[in-house]
C-alpha cells in the first residue's frame, strides 16, 4: 500500500484546511485508515481513525468537534477536514493504513497554524 498526502500549508488560527491521502496498491485489504501528527520535539500521536466500512471512528480529545475524518472507498482516498485550527495543531500530519496485519505510512504533510 502506498499513501500520498496533500493539502497541508500555512493558515491563521481559526482557519480551515482539508488534508487528503490517496492510497494505491492492495487497497482492497485496508482495514483501518487514519491520521497521525507529530509536532516538533513531541511523539507522534493519533488524530483520527476510521474503519473500512466507516462504522467506527475515533478522534483524539484535542480535535473532537473541530476535525472530521472521512473516506471515499471508491476513490481510495482518506480526508481530514480541519476547522477552527489552533497554533497547537501545528505538526507534520501522516496518513496511516493497516492492511494484512502490516502498517503503512505516508511521507507526511506540514500544517502550520499561526496565531
Amino acid at each position: 500500500v502506498q499513501l500520498v498526502e496533500s493539502g497541508g500549508g500555512l493558515v491563521q488560527a481559526g482557519g480551515s484546511l482539508r488534508l487528503s491521502c490517496a492510497a494505491s496498491g492492495i487497497t482492497f485489504s485496508i482495514n483501518v485508515m487514519g491520521w497521525y501528527r507529530q509536532a516538533l520535539g513531541k511523539q507522534r500521536e493519533l488524530v483520527a481513525a476510521v474503519t473500512s466500512g466507516g462504522d467506527r471512528i475515533n478522534y483524539a480529545d484535542s480535535v473532537k468537534g473541530r476535525f472530521t475524518i472521512s473516506r471515499d472507498n471508491a476513490k481510495n482516498t482518506l480526508y481530514l477536514q480541519m476547522n477552527s485550527l489552533k497554533p497547537e495543531d501545528t505538526a507534520v500530519y501522516y496518513c496511516y493504513a493497516q492492511a494484512r496485519q502490516s502498517d503503512y505510512w505516508g511521507q507526511g504533510t506540514q500544517v502550520t497554524v499561526s496565531s
